[in-house]
């Protein structure tokens, strides 16, 4: 049981050659930047003359850093 819940945590950190916490804070690092540009596509909502480029830029930068692993 320990060793389905060790596999669990450590089987895809492992199939892109991270330890746990490696994937752990590049995961929490990527929410955070997702977050940040939900949160000006939400602004640019609102007021559509800022930040016109900055959330597609960032998720195409996000997409780029993930895909290039």
């Amino acid at each position: 049981m320990i060793d389905r819940i060790h596999t669990a945590f450590t089987a895809h950190p492992a199939s892109v050659d991270e330890s746990y916490g490696e994937h752990f804070a590049f995961a929490l690092g990527f929410a955070g930047k997702l977050g940040l540009a939900a949160l000006i596509a939400f602004v640019h909502a609102l007021l559509p003359f800022l930040f016109e480029k900055t959330a597609g830029r960032m998720v195409n930068e996000l997409h780029d850093r993930i895909h290039n692993r």
